[in-house]
């Protein structure tokens, strides 16, 4: 056997063993996926309790009214989060083909959209409403955020998952949701004379970066399946936009927010906003026609946002609650969201393969947060802005939170699939040197 049919053979060989590890490498990450996932199933219990009594209902239909009937699990509400979980658990059944999780949603929205449940609870809203401070105190009951309507986290996520779900069961009432969502989206959200979507606190007019996700999820889909251009102008307006307000070129992340009265950003480098910015840009490049005029722009505009967050990665493969600060806890929700984002970008070609590094480490950190029972570690609820970096740093770590799942489920699905980088040794480039002594 000659020389050149050895090296093919090793080739040939070492492409097998390579074949045979990443196949053995998915099979582990789905194992991992479908203990979460079958763990947050078995914990959604499609009831409903009184607070006070302790009775518990499965559906509403002559249920005596009452303000304490509350849904009776988290996982069913009407709520930003679970429209990620929703959204994940459609990624997850079809990249493993397992419809069991497809199902899951179709259950939550049929819970949801069930007329006896829907009526007792816009009546409960309705009450509630009417009453002094009604506007505050509606955000105690169950499903409120369905009949609101009037900030992207009431409607911006679950809608999107709407979306998504519609694309696999034409319901029509899914339709009139997402319909309405979008153009309360597109005509009534507040925004700066320049278009910037904002909210009225915690300052007049500040720039949330969570709201990215909370507007992008919505608009990309609804571009992709009504390819009216009009939606994926908006979202690439808000991407563009967020940058130049939010974009911190000397750390090269993102700020929480933006100040318009102060004209100054916010304090905190939060992990999580960061997640969301990056989370979003993946949704809509991954929704966008290829000849969209402004599709390189945002492409770079991510390959920057990549570069940057991935200096930020701790030696355990995950990122900081602050992202700049390393005595902050390593958080898992925004290591999530990054390290899906990543593994899409290169799956993509978005980004250079050697990402695919980051994002290797990136899942390893998150397995280690991972439970044998599936529950899910580590994870920040839900944070305002504030002026110093304290809160921040404050805020607890708490498990089975569906906006850390729902991202953690996502990553990977995206990793199952992911080709591995592996350097190529640098004998193979030495042809390539010139001899400089002719």
């Amino acid at each position: 056997m000659n020389h050149i049919k050895k090296v093919k053979l090793m080739v040939l060989l070492f492409a097998l063993c390579s074949s045979f590890a990443n196949a053995q490498n998915d099979k582990h990450i789905e194992s991992v996926l479908r203990k979460v996932a079958d763990r947050i199933v078995a914990q959604t219990s499609y009831q409903f309790v009184n607070t006070k009594t302790g009775q518990t209902y499965d559906n509403l239909k002559n249920v005596p009214f009452s303000l304490d009937v509350k849904v009776k699990t988290d996982y069913n509400d009407w709520h930003y989060t679970n429209g990620v979980l929703d959204i994940a658990m459609l990624e997850l059944a079809k990249k493993i083909n397992d419809q069991q999780y497809q199902k899951y949603v179709q259950q939550n929205m049929d819970f949801d959209f069930n007329p006896d449940n829907l009526n007792y609870f816009k009546k409960q809203y309705n009450e509630v409403l009417g009453q002094e401070n009604g506007i505050e105190k509606v955000s105690k009951q169950s499903m409120y955020m369905f009949f609101r309507m009037i900030r992207l986290d009431d409607y911006g996520t679950m809608a999107a998952s709407l979306v998504d779900l519609y694309e696999k069961d034409k319901n029509p009432l899914y339709k009139v949701y997402f319909d309405k969502a979008a153009h309360e989206l597109m005509y009534a959200e507040p925004r700066l004379k320049d278009g910037t979507i904002a909210r009225y606190d915690p300052h007049q007019m500040t720039i949330w970066a969570d709201d990215l996700y909370m507007s992008v999820s919505l608009l990309a889909r609804m571009g992709k399946l009504t390819g009216d251009h009009k939606y994926f102008d908006a979202a690439a307006h808000q991407v563009i936009q967020f940058h130049h307000y939010l974009w911190d070129a000397t750390k090269q992340i993102y700020y929480h927010c933006y100040y318009t009265d102060d004209k100054e950003n916010g304090v905190a480098y939060w992990g999580r906003c960061n997640g969301w910015i990056m989370m979003a840009q993946a949704d809509l490049l991954s929704a966008l026609p290829d000849n969209y005029p402004q599709r390189n722009k945002l492409i770079e505009l991510f390959r920057q946002d990549v570069s940057g967050v991935a200096r930020y990665q701790s030696n355990t493969g995950l990122w900081h609650q602050l992202l700049d600060k390393t005595d902050s806890y390593l958080e898992t929700s925004c290591s999530a969201m990054f390290t899906y984002s990543i593994a899409r970008g290169v799956n993509r070609g978005w980004l250079r393969p050697d990402f695919a590094q980051v994002a290797y480490y990136g899942w390893k950190g998150i397995e280690s947060k991972i439970t044998a029972e599936g529950d899910v570690t580590s994870i920040c609820p839900g944070t305002g802005i504030a002026p110093s970096t304290v809160a921040y740093y404050n805020r607890p770590e708490r498990q089975d939170l569906a906006m850390g799942e729902g991202p953690v489920l996502r990553a990977g699905a995206e990793m199952i699939g992911l080709k591995p980088y592996r350097e190529q040794p640098a004998s193979s480039f030495y042809h390539l040197i010139k001899d400089r002594s002719k």
